[in-house]
């Protein structure tokens, strides 16, 4: 490219911007003023670079791939970068929800040491800028490289309050599930390279490998990327990893972090071993909806069961990463069958719901945050009343609970029915099996729909509009006062997403169908695309499904309206107040309110097989009966444990070899020159 279109270009402005949260991250370690810029202009600067990213992302959704090489690197294994319609994309997610949550880290920092808040600083700028070179990656030496010191920056950001020891066991979990996912990729790309000598992405695009090899690199990728986005069995990270990191943190992993696993697994499926869909098959399709459906409903099972608030939105993080992968999976199966219009609408779908999850779980995370912050509090049976001391963060929480909840006008219903349109075009799959089994994935992501609403009643019904149980907890809260301004300005930014992504689907369909088409060929009928005006979202043909979340929103308003009015007209002045009716018990406490784990009982008796439950029950003429009830997760038994306890065993063994004798040592080196000269012809 010439030198004023290599200036105006989306890949040199994004690898720019790039640059700057590096060297972000570099001016917050300059010994003089170093808090001082950490403090007042290093989150605000990120957060405009964000801005910048987004908007380059969103230019090169409508524009032809650009590539650059960089003089860096190994000598023959020099840097790639691409920009094209899927990076462009998933540039767009990173910069505008890392902007909001950088807008919260500004204020939620801001009484930090000044030596922590440098390498907080440090790090979360480094994380931002190796997520954007993990985006802008064209060969597999630069994607691994930005993909561990993801993974790195990530790590020390997690481990921030290491003195505590169960921060460094959940970090130390969280660091070896992905280098074991990063090795995983590792081997997908040796599969894909095929001795060829030339990682770059063009090189392994046009390798064609045999059917049995294929699958084994779909699997490997499958594996490597879904250790990073939180699927089963491979979660077990992810509830320990977020409720302990800073909340910025957190809403930085979930939002973005975890999406980067959907783009890397998208890019290798779709995009290198698929080679334009053509190689995709509808048995991997399978696999994938699977378990993302037992993705889906673990999550939210779990989630129900948690009393925490981050390990509880950590938990939904995990039932969301499924509901992509439902959606992946029902593309993947589509097209594998020789539907790419059915195809690109689960890909569309599956895409559309990883930028809902990015805003609304950022949001949720931003306002988990604010709590911890005002109150110290994390137990949701410690909460109650929060509305009153926490007003605005009340009101974002409640913004965020309504998406995640996929409830209209939202933007987490749109993915979500988008989804569903998606299962309903199995009739025209020739597998009458397949055909049959399809809609029950669908059912499945309803139970997760109406589990969520109900996880999301108990946590706001407790922490908002409860009331305390515990006198110490009562109000006036400890420290309680509502989120800072540059805390309320990120959760704003987010919030306005979340209307803004449910309001206006069909500008957002044109760019999924771009980046559809410019994976697989195909994208949605004109039929579709002629119908989705800026009124109605139609994703198949008019007379089969459409929805105008405007006309839902304006229709919400008047019912309003005209029940207030008519409330004011003919109940104005008549309107009596009483005590309410006390059940026959006349000294109400706040202690006889439902607590998190009374919420959850019902569903703990539907699938408690699901549950490994340690519970404790109050004995016959106890003086203080107390009700003691943990729940853990199976896999930790059936699989972490075993693999833990055999790793040891195989270690000690290994052990033995070391004694600590130069003699010993010099019989090894004996026996090794013996065997060489035995076997080595």
């Amino acid at each position: 490219m010439n030198l004023v279109h290599a200036a105006l270009s989306p890949l040199v402005g994004a690898l720019v911007l790039a640059v700057l949260w590096l060297a972000i991250a570099a001016a917050s370690l300059v010994p003089a003023g170093n808090a001082a810029f950490a403090r007042r202009f290093a989150f605000p600067l990120g957060a405009l670079a964000g801005v910048g990213l987004a908007a380059l992302g969103l230019q090169a959704v409508w524009l032809p791939a650009q590539t650059l090489t960089l003089p860096l690197g190994l000598p023959d294994l020099p840097f790639h970068l691409r920009t094209d319609p899927l990076a462009g994309f998933f540039l767009m997610l990173l910069g505008s929800v890392s902007a909001g949550i950088s807008v919260y880290a500004a204020g939620y920092f801001r009484a930090e040491p000044s030596g922590r808040l440098a390498l907080i600083s440090l790090q979360y700028h480094v994380f931002l800028a190796s997520m954007a070179f993990v985006l802008l990656a064209d060969d597999a030496y630069l994607f691994m490289v930005a993909w561990e010191t993801m993974a790195l920056s990530s790590y020390f950001l997690v481990i921030t309050d290491h003195k505590q020891p169960t921060i460094r066991s959940a970090g130390f979990l969280y660091l070896l599930i992905a280098h074991l996912g990063a090795i995983a990729i590792l081997l997908c790309f040796g599969v894909l390279h095929s001795g060829r000598g030339d990682y770059s992405f063009d090189a392994l695009r046009a390798v064609q490998l045999q059917p049995a090899w294929a699958t084994v690199a779909f699997l490997l990728a499958f594996f490597g990327f879904g250790a990073k986005a939180g699927m089963l069995p491979l979660h077990a990270w992810l509830p320990e990893a977020h409720p302990a990191a800073p909340s910025p943190v957190s809403a930085l992993m979930s939002g973005i972090m975890i999406k980067t696993a959907i783009y890397g697994m998208v890019r290798l499926i779709f995009d290198l071993i698929g080679g334009m869909s053509g190689n995709v098959r509808w048995e991997w399709g399978m696999v994938v909806l699977v378990v993302g459906a037992a993705t889906t409903l673990f999550g939210v099972l779990y989630a129900l069961m948690q009393h925490d608030l981050k390990r509880l939105l950590a938990y939904h993080s995990v039932e969301n990463i499924g509901i992509i992968l439902l959606g992946l999976g029902m593309a993947m199966v589509f097209i594998g069958f020789g539907h790419p219009a059915a195809g690109a609408l689960g890909l569309i779908a599956g895409l559309y719901h990883t930028l809902n999850h990015a805003v609304f779980k950022g949001l949720l995370f931003l306002g988990a945050g604010s709590i911890l912050h005002s109150t110290g509090l994390r137990n949701l049976n410690d909460m109650g009343g929060l509305i009153h001391g926490m007003p605005k963060t009340a009101f974002y929480f409640l913004i965020g609970a309504l998406a995640i909840s996929a409830l209209p006008p939202l933007n987490g219903f749109v993915s979500e029915w988008l989804t569903f349109q998606t299962a309903l075009q199995a009739t025209i799959l020739q597998n009458g099996i397949v055909r049959s089994v399809v809609p029950l994935f669908a059912a499945t992501l309803a139970l997760a729909g109406a589990l969520t609403a109900m996880c999301f009643v108990k946590v706001y019904g407790i922490a908002f509009l409860g009331k305390p149980r515990e006198p110490a907890h009562r109000s006036p809260l400890p420290h309680a006062g509502d989120a800072g301004d540059m805390e309320r300005y990120g959760m704003a930014w987010l919030a306005a997403g979340c209307f803004v992504l449910g309001l206006f689907p069909s500008s957002f369909l044109l760019i999924l169908n771009h980046v559809c088409i410019s994976l697989t060929r195909h994208g949605l009928s004109d039929q579709a695309l002629s119908g989705s005006g800026w009124l109605w979202l139609v994703p198949t043909a008019p007379e089969q499904a459409s929805y105008s979340p405007i006309i839902f929103l304006v229709m919400i308003v008047a019912v309003t309206l005209l029940a207030f009015l008519l409330v004011r007209r003919f109940y104005h002045g008549r309107v009596r107040f009483a005590d309410p009716w006390d059940c026959g018990y006349p000294e109400q406490t706040s202690r006889m309110q439902d607590t998190a784990d009374a919420f959850g009982q019902p569903i703990r008796h539907v699938f408690g097989p699901l549950y490994r439950m340690d519970r404790r029950l109050p004995g016959p003429g106890e003086a203080q009966p107390k009700y003691f009830l943990k729940i853990e997760d199976r896999h930790w038994y059936w699989l972490y444990l075993p693999v833990a306890r055999a790793a040891e065993f195989i270690s000690s063994k290994v052990a033995l070899l070391q004694q600590g004798r130069i003699s010993i040592y010099l019989l090894y080196s004996f026996i090794t020159l013996i065997a060489l000269l035995v076997f080595v012809r």
